[in-house]
Protein backbone atom coordinates (compact mmCIF):
# COMPACT_ATOMS: atom_id res chain seq x y z
CA UNK A 1 0.00 0.00 0.00
CA UNK A 2 0.98 3.61 -0.62
CA UNK A 3 2.35 6.47 1.61
CA UNK A 4 0.66 8.75 2.70
CA UNK A 5 2.94 10.99 1.11
CA UNK A 6 2.73 9.44 -2.03
CA UNK A 7 -1.05 8.98 -2.64
CA UNK A 8 -2.47 11.38 -4.48
CA UNK A 9 -5.34 13.74 -2.74
CA UNK A 10 -8.91 14.02 -4.61
CA UNK A 11 -11.14 17.34 -3.00
CA UNK A 12 -15.08 16.11 -3.59
CA UNK A 13 -17.97 18.23 -3.26
CA UNK A 14 -20.94 16.66 -2.42
CA UNK A 15 -19.55 13.42 -1.46
CA UNK A 16 -22.24 11.89 1.41
CA UNK A 17 -24.53 10.77 -1.37
CA UNK A 18 -25.14 9.84 -4.54
CA UNK A 19 -22.61 10.29 -7.47
CA UNK A 20 -20.79 12.01 -4.91
CA UNK A 21 -20.44 9.37 -2.19
CA UNK A 22 -19.63 6.96 -5.66
CA UNK A 23 -16.62 9.25 -6.52
CA UNK A 24 -15.33 9.06 -2.57
CA UNK A 25 -15.57 4.99 -2.75
CA UNK A 26 -13.78 4.44 -6.05
CA UNK A 27 -10.93 7.19 -5.47
CA UNK A 28 -10.66 5.69 -2.23
CA UNK A 29 -10.43 2.33 -3.56
CA UNK A 30 -7.88 3.47 -6.05
CA UNK A 31 -5.48 4.90 -3.56
CA UNK A 32 -6.31 8.49 -3.26
CA UNK A 33 -6.45 10.57 -0.30
CA UNK A 34 -9.66 12.25 0.41
CA UNK A 35 -10.98 16.07 1.37
CA UNK A 36 -15.15 15.42 1.50
CA UNK A 37 -17.16 18.12 1.43
CA UNK A 38 -20.69 18.75 2.24
CA UNK A 39 -23.27 20.53 4.48
CA UNK A 40 -23.84 17.71 7.69
CA UNK A 41 -21.42 17.44 9.36
CA UNK A 42 -22.61 13.94 11.24
CA UNK A 43 -23.09 12.63 7.77
CA UNK A 44 -19.48 13.35 6.72
CA UNK A 45 -18.05 12.06 9.49
CA UNK A 46 -19.65 8.69 9.26
CA UNK A 47 -18.82 9.10 5.43
CA UNK A 48 -14.98 9.35 6.45
CA UNK A 49 -14.85 6.64 8.98
CA UNK A 50 -16.24 3.85 6.77
CA UNK A 51 -13.61 4.97 4.15
CA UNK A 52 -11.00 5.07 6.57
CA UNK A 53 -11.99 1.49 7.58
CA UNK A 54 -12.53 -0.07 4.07
CA UNK A 55 -9.64 1.97 2.46
CA UNK A 56 -6.70 2.81 4.31
CA UNK A 57 -6.63 5.98 3.19
CA UNK A 58 -6.65 9.63 4.82
CA UNK A 59 -9.64 11.43 4.73
CA UNK A 60 -10.26 15.04 5.71
CA UNK A 61 -13.70 16.44 7.01
CA UNK A 62 -15.24 19.90 5.44
CA UNK A 63 -18.33 20.88 6.30
CA UNK A 64 -19.47 23.79 4.20
CA UNK A 65 -23.11 25.29 2.52
CA UNK A 66 -21.15 26.27 -1.51
CA UNK A 67 -24.25 28.88 -1.44
CA UNK A 68 -22.69 30.89 1.49
CA UNK A 69 -20.20 32.62 0.05
CA UNK A 70 -17.48 32.29 3.43
CA UNK A 71 -18.38 28.14 3.29
CA UNK A 72 -17.51 28.48 -0.42
CA UNK A 73 -14.38 30.87 0.30
CA UNK A 74 -13.09 27.97 2.93
CA UNK A 75 -13.31 24.95 0.20
CA UNK A 76 -11.36 27.41 -2.42
CA UNK A 77 -8.47 27.97 0.07
CA UNK A 78 -8.16 24.47 1.33
CA UNK A 79 -7.80 23.75 -2.94
CA UNK A 80 -5.10 26.86 -2.70
CA UNK A 81 -3.71 25.15 0.07
CA UNK A 82 0.42 24.66 -1.41
CA UNK A 83 1.34 22.48 2.00
CA UNK A 84 -1.74 20.25 1.35
CA UNK A 85 -2.06 20.23 -2.64
CA UNK A 86 -4.84 18.91 -4.28
CA UNK A 87 -4.52 16.87 -7.08
CA UNK A 88 -7.72 16.10 -8.38
CA UNK A 89 -11.10 18.57 -7.93
CA UNK A 90 -14.60 17.06 -8.08
CA UNK A 91 -17.26 19.46 -8.72
CA UNK A 92 -20.09 17.22 -7.79
CA UNK A 93 -22.26 19.07 -5.59
CA UNK A 94 -25.82 19.47 -6.32
CA UNK A 95 -29.38 19.63 -6.00
CA UNK A 96 -33.05 19.58 -7.97
CA UNK A 97 -35.13 22.41 -7.35
CA UNK A 98 -39.16 22.52 -7.75
CA UNK A 99 -39.30 26.73 -8.72
CA UNK A 100 -40.45 27.85 -12.06
CA UNK A 101 -37.79 30.54 -13.83
CA UNK A 102 -40.51 32.75 -14.55
CA UNK A 103 -42.47 32.77 -11.42
CA UNK A 104 -40.45 31.10 -8.71
CA UNK A 105 -39.09 32.34 -5.54
CA UNK A 106 -35.61 34.35 -6.35
CA UNK A 107 -34.43 33.49 -3.72
CA UNK A 108 -34.28 29.89 -3.99
CA UNK A 109 -33.10 29.77 -7.73
CA UNK A 110 -30.08 32.12 -6.82
CA UNK A 111 -29.48 29.73 -3.96
CA UNK A 112 -29.31 27.30 -6.84
CA UNK A 113 -27.28 29.20 -9.30
CA UNK A 114 -24.50 29.64 -6.63
CA UNK A 115 -24.11 26.01 -5.63
CA UNK A 116 -24.39 24.31 -9.16
CA UNK A 117 -23.12 27.17 -11.46
CA UNK A 118 -20.88 29.72 -9.10
CA UNK A 119 -19.66 27.16 -6.89
CA UNK A 120 -18.09 25.29 -10.18
CA UNK A 121 -16.52 28.69 -11.42
CA UNK A 122 -15.14 29.56 -7.92
CA UNK A 123 -13.31 26.15 -6.65
CA UNK A 124 -12.35 25.67 -10.96
CA UNK A 125 -10.78 28.36 -10.63
CA UNK A 126 -8.95 28.25 -7.13
CA UNK A 127 -7.79 24.93 -8.11
CA UNK A 128 -6.56 25.75 -11.38
CA UNK A 129 -4.20 28.56 -9.87
CA UNK A 130 -2.95 25.84 -7.30
CA UNK A 131 -2.15 23.32 -9.79
CA UNK A 132 -0.93 25.35 -12.99
CA UNK A 133 1.94 26.28 -10.76
CA UNK A 134 2.42 22.48 -9.78
CA UNK A 135 2.42 21.51 -13.59
CA UNK A 136 0.15 18.93 -12.39
CA UNK A 137 -3.99 18.02 -11.91
CA UNK A 138 -7.12 17.42 -12.84
CA UNK A 139 -10.41 19.21 -12.56
CA UNK A 140 -13.67 16.92 -12.85
CA UNK A 141 -17.02 19.10 -13.36
CA UNK A 142 -20.42 16.78 -13.41
CA UNK A 143 -22.29 18.37 -15.76
CA UNK A 144 -25.83 16.89 -17.00
CA UNK A 145 -27.07 15.89 -20.56
CA UNK A 146 -29.89 18.35 -19.68
CA UNK A 147 -27.34 20.92 -20.48
CA UNK A 148 -28.06 20.43 -24.15
CA UNK A 149 -31.65 20.65 -24.08
CA UNK A 150 -33.14 24.26 -25.05
CA UNK A 151 -35.77 25.42 -22.91
CA UNK A 152 -35.15 22.77 -20.31
CA UNK A 153 -35.79 24.60 -17.20
CA UNK A 154 -32.90 26.61 -14.74
CA UNK A 155 -31.54 22.77 -14.22
CA UNK A 156 -30.79 22.50 -17.80
CA UNK A 157 -29.68 26.34 -17.84
CA UNK A 158 -26.69 25.84 -14.83
CA UNK A 159 -25.66 22.73 -16.79
CA UNK A 160 -25.21 24.61 -19.85
CA UNK A 161 -22.91 26.72 -17.93
CA UNK A 162 -21.15 24.34 -16.60
CA UNK A 163 -20.42 22.24 -20.35
CA UNK A 164 -19.20 26.14 -21.50
CA UNK A 165 -17.39 26.96 -18.35
CA UNK A 166 -15.66 23.54 -18.24
CA UNK A 167 -14.51 23.80 -22.24
CA UNK A 168 -13.68 27.34 -21.83
CA UNK A 169 -11.53 26.36 -19.30
CA UNK A 170 -9.60 23.39 -20.48
CA UNK A 171 -8.58 25.91 -23.42
CA UNK A 172 -6.66 28.18 -20.78
CA UNK A 173 -5.37 25.11 -19.43
CA UNK A 174 -3.64 23.74 -22.49
CA UNK A 175 0.16 22.81 -21.81
CA UNK A 176 0.06 23.46 -18.52
CA UNK A 177 0.00 19.80 -17.52
CA UNK A 178 -3.47 20.53 -15.66
CA UNK A 179 -6.84 18.88 -17.58
CA UNK A 180 -10.51 19.99 -17.17
CA UNK A 181 -13.49 17.03 -17.80
CA UNK A 182 -17.08 17.31 -17.69
CA UNK A 183 -18.99 14.76 -17.54
CA UNK A 184 -22.90 14.36 -18.80
CA UNK A 185 -24.76 11.59 -17.60
CA UNK A 186 -28.63 11.56 -17.92
CA UNK A 187 -30.58 9.65 -15.32
CA UNK A 188 -28.96 8.46 -12.77
CA UNK A 189 -30.31 6.02 -9.91
CA UNK A 190 -29.78 8.09 -6.98
CA UNK A 191 -31.50 9.69 -3.90
CA UNK A 192 -31.75 13.25 -6.00
CA UNK A 193 -35.40 12.97 -6.44
CA UNK A 194 -36.44 12.01 -3.46
CA UNK A 195 -34.04 14.78 -1.42
CA UNK A 196 -36.00 17.23 -3.95
CA UNK A 197 -39.23 16.35 -3.56
CA UNK A 198 -39.94 14.30 -6.80
CA UNK A 199 -42.18 11.84 -7.74
CA UNK A 200 -40.71 8.24 -8.56
CA UNK A 201 -38.34 8.02 -11.56
CA UNK A 202 -39.49 8.50 -14.49
CA UNK A 203 -38.44 7.02 -18.52
CA UNK A 204 -38.19 4.04 -19.81
CA UNK A 205 -35.41 1.40 -17.79
CA UNK A 206 -33.34 1.03 -19.61
CA UNK A 207 -32.61 5.07 -19.90
CA UNK A 208 -31.11 5.15 -16.21
CA UNK A 209 -27.63 4.54 -15.42
CA UNK A 210 -25.69 2.85 -11.92
CA UNK A 211 -24.04 5.79 -10.03
CA UNK A 212 -20.92 3.19 -10.35
CA UNK A 213 -20.88 2.82 -14.34
CA UNK A 214 -20.94 6.43 -14.39
CA UNK A 215 -17.94 7.20 -11.81
CA UNK A 216 -16.30 4.37 -13.58
CA UNK A 217 -16.23 6.41 -16.86
CA UNK A 218 -16.04 9.33 -15.98
CA UNK A 219 -12.79 8.69 -14.02
CA UNK A 220 -11.40 6.66 -17.18
CA UNK A 221 -12.09 9.96 -19.00
CA UNK A 222 -10.56 12.60 -16.46
CA UNK A 223 -7.08 10.75 -16.37
CA UNK A 224 -7.13 10.09 -19.69
CA UNK A 225 -7.64 14.02 -20.12
CA UNK A 226 -10.85 14.13 -22.56
CA UNK A 227 -12.43 17.32 -22.08
CA UNK A 228 -15.83 15.43 -22.32
CA UNK A 229 -17.21 12.37 -20.90
CA UNK A 230 -20.71 11.00 -21.82
CA UNK A 231 -21.58 7.60 -20.10
CA UNK A 232 -23.18 4.97 -21.58
CA UNK A 233 -24.21 4.24 -25.39
CA UNK A 234 -27.75 5.89 -25.61
CA UNK A 235 -26.81 8.75 -24.48
CA UNK A 236 -23.60 9.81 -26.34
CA UNK A 237 -26.28 9.20 -29.35
CA UNK A 238 -28.39 11.73 -27.54
CA UNK A 239 -25.96 14.34 -27.09
CA UNK A 240 -24.82 13.70 -30.62
CA UNK A 241 -28.25 14.49 -31.59
CA UNK A 242 -28.74 16.98 -29.91
CA UNK A 243 -25.75 18.48 -30.71
CA UNK A 244 -26.37 18.91 -34.31
CA UNK A 245 -30.60 19.57 -34.15
CA UNK A 246 -31.56 23.26 -34.55
CA UNK A 247 -32.35 24.80 -31.22
CA UNK A 248 -35.71 25.98 -31.99
CA UNK A 249 -36.57 22.35 -33.04
CA UNK A 250 -35.07 21.01 -29.45
CA UNK A 251 -37.12 23.45 -28.11
CA UNK A 252 -40.04 22.37 -29.61
CA UNK A 253 -40.11 18.89 -29.42
CA UNK A 254 -39.12 19.63 -25.32
CA UNK A 255 -41.74 21.97 -24.76
CA UNK A 256 -44.14 18.40 -25.77
CA UNK A 257 -42.43 16.05 -24.04
CA UNK A 258 -42.18 18.12 -20.75
CA UNK A 259 -44.67 17.95 -18.08
CA UNK A 260 -46.95 20.90 -17.90
CA UNK A 261 -46.87 23.02 -14.80
CA UNK A 262 -49.49 23.03 -12.25
CA UNK A 263 -52.51 25.52 -12.66
CA UNK A 264 -51.42 27.42 -9.79
CA UNK A 265 -48.29 27.94 -10.73
CA UNK A 266 -47.25 30.92 -8.03
CA UNK A 267 -47.81 29.10 -5.24
CA UNK A 268 -46.41 25.39 -6.61
CA UNK A 269 -43.96 25.75 -8.61
CA UNK A 270 -43.25 23.75 -11.82
CA UNK A 271 -40.98 20.51 -12.42
CA UNK A 272 -39.81 19.71 -15.73
CA UNK A 273 -38.59 16.29 -16.70
CA UNK A 274 -35.08 17.84 -17.39
CA UNK A 275 -35.12 17.92 -13.51
CA UNK A 276 -35.20 14.30 -13.52
CA UNK A 277 -32.03 14.35 -15.67
CA UNK A 278 -29.65 14.27 -12.08
CA UNK A 279 -26.52 12.91 -11.52
CA UNK A 280 -25.59 14.33 -8.24
CA UNK A 281 -25.69 14.08 -4.20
Amino acid sequence: MSTPASRPTALITGATAGLGASYAAHLAAAGHDLVIVARDRNRLEETAERLRERHGVQVEVLAADLAHRADLAAVAARLGDEARPVDLLVNNAGYGLKQSLAVGEIELLEQHFDVLARAVLVLSNAAAKAMVDRRRGRILNVGSIAGLLAGGGHYAALKGYVLALTESLAKDLRGTGVSATVVMPGYVHTEFHARAGMKGASGPSHAWLKPDDVVTASLRDTFAGHLVSVPSVQYRVLAAVLGVLPRSVVRTAWRFSSRKAPSNARTTSAVTSSSALTTQG
